[in-house]
């Protein structure tokens, strides 16, 4: 494994390698455990999946299994999912299922009975006087209780009693991603597997834009997905760009970029079209349906921003009528909020409007060859139409369940993790503008590994 070589966010822009013992070594595997996972914030669930006292659901993270509740109004409780006699996991999730959710005023131990009520007290447990008292002190068989803490619709867990506040630690994306109310927007569709690659190679497939042009090639017809990837602290974005430099101005830059062609008004429909039907994210029906009259109601020639202005204020008026709000958002703003985020150490965030398209990506235990890969599409909906999906389990090659540019995406990983035990590879070589995202992941990784730094070429 590599010693980190101190390299700053400025030094990003420079080609640099990186090691493969990151992603194939189990021994880094193992340690990811201690340094990594048990010292970060990761976010856990959607406050809506647990709205009622006693509602909870649990998260598992490489070898730690943590239980979250709602243990009051207003007051979401974590601990360590397991009973303090003798280690028994309280709730157990069945072999094959993503999660365990559902509502308990009570978490008996399904072993000798011990029972613990929503903020963790040890309530019963059978025959007590046995302990000659050992046991009176609360604090000795109480849950063990971690940080939790709430923002964007997601709850985010911490197991590092020490740790820094949620809030700081998301800056600046946080600041970037308010304007969007993102706690707002709940789940469309949520989907999840076990690939056969590293965590690290799962996320870092849609951590930047320099594949579309080869992996997504059909969407090169839509417009030029160029990007230029940023480092912003722990977390980094992407903003489309332009290899013309007089062409970088707001209107090129906007995540809502119009697309290019002689037509824009049937380039936008199509491309709205393509998205709605092979991911069903990205977008919404509303935009998708706002963008097919783009051709009745506005004249040929329409300039395009004019067209991309149009397109907007109508798909705004139609969901307003049917009871959702679009939040106030600053053009320059958003721009500068980039196309997507990723969010350390394993969230990918692509926002919009009004919806959001996430990943997330977990180790599977400590296998350094395999992980828990996750997507979901987060919209906004009427007051009392949300829909209330369950995670599906979807082969990874079922093109009917993730659609078309998802699973091309999937078709690189497996791939890449073979690829990296060759003796022929010498290590990855980031995109030095596209891929910084990348290098800025592995720099901040190795602060927390003491190993594993990008390596200056």
């Amino acid at each position: 494994m590599n010693r980190p070589d101190n390299i700053e966010i400025e030094e990003l822009a420079e080609p640099l390698t990186l090691a493969t013992d990151v992603y194939i070594s189990p021994e880094y595997a193992k340690a990811e455990g201690d340094k990594l996972w048990a010292k970060v914030w990761q976010h856990a669930g959607r406050e809506e999946e647990i709205p009622n006292v006693g509602d909870y659901i649990t998260y598992d993270i490489a070898e730690e299994s943590i239980l979250i509740v709602r243990a009051e109004p207003g007051t979401i409780k974590a601990y360590y999912n397991v009973c303090s006699h003798r280690g028994r996991q309280l709730v157990d999730t069945p072999a094959g299922q993503h999660t365990t959710s559902g509502k308990r005023k009570l978490f008996v131990c399904g072993y000798h009975g011990w029972r613990y009520d929503l903020k963790g007290k040890c309530t019963h447990i059978g025959d007590k006087s046995d302990w000659k008292c050992a046991l009176d002190d609360d604090k000795r068989t109480q849950l063990t209780e971690i940080k939790v803490d709430t923002w964007g619709g997601w709850i985010w867990i911490n197991m590092d009693p020490e740790a820094r506040p949620l809030r700081e630690y998301l800056e600046p994306a946080a600041s970037h991603l308010d304007q969007f109310e993102l706690e707002k927007m709940r789940f469309r569709w949520r989907k999840w597997a076990v690939f056969e690659c590293n965590w690290k190679v799962a996320i870092e497939a849609f951590a930047e834009s320099y594949h579309v042009e080869t992996t997504h090639s059909q969407l090169k017809k839509y417009g030029d997905f160029y990007t230029v990837s940023v480092a912003q602290g722990l977390h980094g974005n992407n903003k489309f760009h332009s290899k013309t430099p007089e062409k970088n101005n707001t209107a090129t830059a906007t995540v809502s970029r119009v697309a290019q062609g002689d037509d824009p008004r049937k380039t936008i429909a199509r491309m709205q079209s393509e998205f709605w039907e092979t991911m069903q994210a990205s977008t919404t029906p509303t935009l998708v349906a706002a963008a097919q009259r783009l051709v009745d109601e506005l004249p040929e020639g329409t300039p395009a921003e004019e067209v991309h202005r149009h397109w907007m204020e109508s798909a705004r008026r139609d969901d307003a009528a049917r009871g959702v709000t679009w939040p106030t958002l600053d053009r320059a703003k958003v721009a500068d909020a980039g196309l997507a985020w990723k969010m350390f150490p394993n969230m990918t965030i692509l926002q919009g409007n009004v919806f959001a398209l996430c990943y997330r990506t977990r180790p599977y235990g400590n296998d350094p060859d395999k992980c828990i890969y996750e997507a979901y599409a987060l919209e906004r909906f009427p007051e009392g139409q949300e829909p209330k999906p369950e995670w599906t389990n979807a082969d990874p090659g079922d093109v009917d369940q993730w659609g078309l540019v998802l699973t091309q995406d999937f078709s690189n990983m497996r791939a890449v993790q073979k690829g990296m035990k060759s003796r022929g590879f010498r290590g990855p070589l980031p995109n030095p503008n596209q891929e910084r995202k990348v290098t800025n992941f592995h720099r901040n990784l190795a602060k927390y590994m003491g190993t594993g730094a990008p390596r200056r070429i």
